[in-house]
């Protein structure tokens, strides 16, 4: 999260009541895409007199979609909910929680922090049945499991905080018409990537658009690239290992990882522009080059935000596409692994709506709402999947759903210094012509100056 926010100085956040009486989006057994015996089974919850307060990091649009999910559990339920965000939401909740003042629950997209919080006994246990739960009905559940679960004030770990609205970023994006003008298929494997690479550049074109740039934080986009790469190269302890830094960053398979996508980058027959171009494009404008004609490359790396910048007018699923980034034949043991990430809900304040309100995070409903009206992908097993707003974001919930391993985006899950500095500056020099080795001990230098 914290490569694409660049928050303002801080504010304190207010905290607006839903209407009593909303206007639910949807009308209770009408839309067949929903769980609606979830709703009748939510009316038996009696909060009459009961205020719920919800800190998240959702602003702007994404607030106005998530008060509409929030809507039937107060209408059913009689709760009165406040929701409340602030544009340094981080900061925001640690005060409020250190001042004795938290909200019953609290939404965030950032393990570390929540890390912080679960180590000074500001959140309460959701629970073994809990946990159990999430991995029954999680696609790759243990780890969602894993990523919710945190040591507490005495060092014992314990599941506090409840998986809802994740991100893909295990994603390749393409143009279909150039593809199939070309004769081009989605590779299921890395074997038929590395295939599918040779011939394009065989028919004079490139495979590959890259930009590392993003002002303050170029570099980031090459971090996902090797976190991908991490996760089919090694088993997931390792890449866990790696990012608590129980492995040194310059571990031959840290190394490993760094050296295939520097090889990617670096070749200016595999790259639009070369490979002077890479550190020099704008994350932003780097898929353009999908769309160009004739197209500039076939290939672009990124997650599922990245159509934000494709071009005015395109249709996905029509003019542009994405495939699973694909995992190696040769190491079937390691399944299908996404990388990712997603914000999860705590209670920091405990009450009789705050368990109720985990307790509709469980039901398909809390899901389906904002998955009908896009920008919203679930692991959730049980959803209606015909309930996603198009096909895209519907392809994305099946590769959550069918994954054998989750894991967060690596980079965020570091120290700040290194995650959000040395890494992102290593890729930069990885690209410029160091070498994999040389950029790997760099970064573990940086690593080790502030252990």
């Amino acid at each position: 999260m914290r490569k694409m926010l660049f928050l303002s100085a801080a504010f304190a956040a207010l905290a607006f009541s839903l209407p009593a009486q909303a206007e639910l989006k949807f009308k209770p057994g009408e839309d067949p895409r929903f769980h609606w015996a979830n709703y009748d089974e939510l009316k038996k919850v009696d909060l009459k007199g009961e205020t719920l307060t919800i800190f998240g990091p959702w602003r702007g649009e994404d607030e106005g979609l998530v008060r509409t999910v929030l809507e039937y559990f107060q209408e059913a339920t009689g709760a009165d909910i406040k929701y409340s965000s602030s544009e340094n939401y981080e900061q925001q909740i640690v005060i409020d929680t250190q001042a004795g003042s938290p909200p019953n629950i609290a939404v965030l997209p950032q393990p570390g922090l929540i890390q912080d919080l679960a180590s000074k006994g500001l959140l309460t246990p959701l629970g073994d049945d809990t946990a159990k739960w999430i991995k029954d009905n999680y696609g790759a559940g243990q780890s969602w499991v894993d990523l919710g679960t945190f040591k507490d004030k005495d060092g014992k770990p314990g599941f506090f905080a409840f998986p809802y609205k994740a991100d893909v970023k295990s994603l390749v994006w393409y143009s279909p018409d150039n593809f199939e003008e070309a004769g081009y298929k989605a590779p299921k494997t890395q074997e038929e990537l590395a295939d599918l690479e040779k011939k394009i550049i065989a028919d004079g074109g490139k495979p590959w658009c890259i930009g590392l740039g993003s002002g303050g934080a170029t570099g980031w986009p090459a971090t996902d690239w090797v976190e991908d790469i991490m996760l089919r190269t090694q088993t997931p302890d390792v890449y866990d290992k790696w990012v608590k830094n129980e492995i040194p960053f310059n571990d031959p398979a840290v190394v490993n990882a760094i050296d295939i996508f520097g090889k990617i980058a670096t070749d200016d027959k595999m790259v639009d522009g070369g490979a002077k171009a890479v550190a020099a494009t704008d994350f932003r404008d780097s898929p353009k080059g999908l769309f160009s004609v004739p197209p500039k490359c076939y290939l672009h790396h990124q997650a599922s935000f990245i159509p934000t910048f494709f071009p005015e007018g395109t249709k996905l699923g029509q003019d542009a596409d994405f495939f699973y980034f694909p995992p190696y034949a040769s190491k079937p043991d390691l399944g299908t692994p996404v990388l990712g990430a997603g914000t999860l809900a705590m209670i920091t304040k405990d009450s009789k709506s705050a368990r109720a309100f985990i307790e509709f995070l469980k039901m398909p409903l809390a899901h389906e709402i904002w998955m009908a009206q896009g920008g919203f992908v679930t692991p959730f097993k049980s959803v209606n999947k015909e309930a996603y707003a198009s096909d895209a974001l519907k392809k994305q919930g099946e590769i959550l759903a069918n994954a054998s391993t989750f894991r967060f985006d690596g980079s965020d899950l570091m120290p700040g210094k290194i995650g959000a500095g040395s890494f992102w500056t290593g890729m930069i020099d990885l690209v410029g012509g160091k070498s994999a080795q040389d950029v790997a001990t760099d970064i573990q230098k940086s690593w080790d100056a502030i252990k």
